[in-house]
């Protein structure tokens, strides 16, 4: 983009020292950091917002393909129905079962330490 040299710097340094004076020159130095720093800042959030606009038309065209080209699909703007519930996973042997599988046990046939005791 722009190559700036060492003798360029040096250059434009001595041409502000003249120009602004040594009082100055701290305050005018300091004002274009900030600048630079907000130019900088701004860019960097346009880059990402326009990012985040191309990956959600991305995004947005691949479900209109999914919802168009699979059969007995809902048509774009309906309520597609729900769908089915993931299955339980299966116990393994010599450890002790998780809370999915305990919850995807049936509610007739409880755990013996939640059965209610005989009296």
């Amino acid at each position: 983009m722009l190559d700036v040299g060492f003798s360029e710097i040096l250059l434009t340094s001595a041409i502000a020292l003249i120009v602004l004076g040594p009082e100055r020159l701290p305050k005018v130095a300091r004002q274009v950091g900030n600048w630079m720093g907000r130019a900088r800042a701004m860019a960097r959030q346009l880059s990402e917002q326009l990012e985040r606009e191309v990956s959600a038309e991305e995004l947005l065209k691949t479900q209109n393909k999914m919802s168009t080209g699979s059969p007995g699909a809902a048509a774009p703007g309906s309520i597609a129905p729900p769908a089915a519930a993931p299955a339980a996973p299966e116990p393994t042997y010599g450890q002790p079962a998780s809370a999915t599988t305990a919850a995807a046990m049936h509610a007739s046939d409880p755990p013996a330490d939640l059965k209610p005791p005989h009296e």
